[in-house]
């Protein structure tokens, strides 16, 4: 095996590092980061998501969603409150500032993936998607 011949886990972690630097910085361009993005976004998709289901939904430990929280609440971006049905149970929602700065990474992700796509076929995209489907099903066994 040379440099030039990577095996694909090898190419694709280093592709992988590479983008999540790129959106990272665009995030940051914007006044977010990707830890914010996926709260803000899980917030936003999922109408009434508590603490845990929103901890399942962007991959983290529990605890490390709530240092996330924790910070978004004293910037303003978010409220939580206990559940009425579970009240140990928190009910996260955005403030008008988490809302707008949602609408302004939504933004930048769209800008992000609209550049990641120039010049490559909806059906090699496709292809992509496909193939990552499958590593990721054949890393589940």
């Amino acid at each position: 095996m040379t440099l030039t011949s990577l095996p694909i886990g090898m190419d694709l972690f280093r592709t992988t590092k590479k983008l999540a630097l790129a959106f990272e910085a665009k995030l940051a361009e914007a006044g977010g980061s990707l830890p914010v993005w996926l709260t803000l976004l899980s917030i936003k998709s999922q109408a009434s998501a508590n603490q845990q289901e929103l901890a399942g939904m962007i991959g983290i430990r529990g605890a490390t969603l709530t240092h996330h929280l924790n910070a978004m609440e004293k910037q303003g971006l978010l409220t939580r409150r206990r559940d009425p049905a579970n009240r140990r149970m928190h009910q996260v929602e955005l403030t008008p500032g988490g809302e707008a700065l949602f609408m302004r990474l939504r933004d930048v992700a769209v800008a992000f993936d609209k550049q990641l796509r120039a010049g490559i076929a909806d059906e090699r995209i496709a292809e992509l998607a496909a193939a990552l489907a499958a590593l990721r099903a054949n890393i589940e066994g």
